[in-house]
């Protein structure tokens, strides 16, 4: 397994409904093989010229390079900011296994390799 095709993707939501919506999207859309929420944190950034403070839950998101952009569709579709955090790291080196899992898990049910859109995502 060529590890850089794996991708974990970060993103921050503003509360649990919207992070259980999300998750279940990417899921349901198999653009995503695994999703974990951390725990809430603090986050505090520039937003139209003033400092601001927010509660924030952040996911790690695994995909692969095949999937990322019906992924961000996906994030864009579901995210309620105008503009959410979206940013991919590529996995380096990982347990053979694991990366292979998730290949195989973002692949449509016919097994090609390729995500289904993310229009056709609850």
């Amino acid at each position: 397994m060529d590890a850089p095709q794996v991708l974990v993707v970060i993103t921050t939501l503003p509360d649990e409904d919207s992070a259980t919506a999300l998750t279940r999207a990417l899921l349901e859309a198999r653009v995503a093989a695994c999703v974990n929420r951390l725990p809430a944190c603090e986050s505090q950034y520039w937003w139209q010229g003033a400092i601001e403070t927010a509660r924030e839950l952040p996911l790690l998101i695994k995909t692969t390079r095949a999937c990322y952009d019906a992924l961000e569709a996906v994030i864009r579709q579901h995210h309620p900011y105008d503009v959410p955090e979206i940013v991919a790291l590529p996995v380096q080196a990982g347990l053979p296994a694991y990366l292979d899992w998730v290949v195989q898990q973002t692949a449509t049910p016919g097994g090609n390799g390729n995500a289904r859109a993310g229009n056709d995502a609850a």
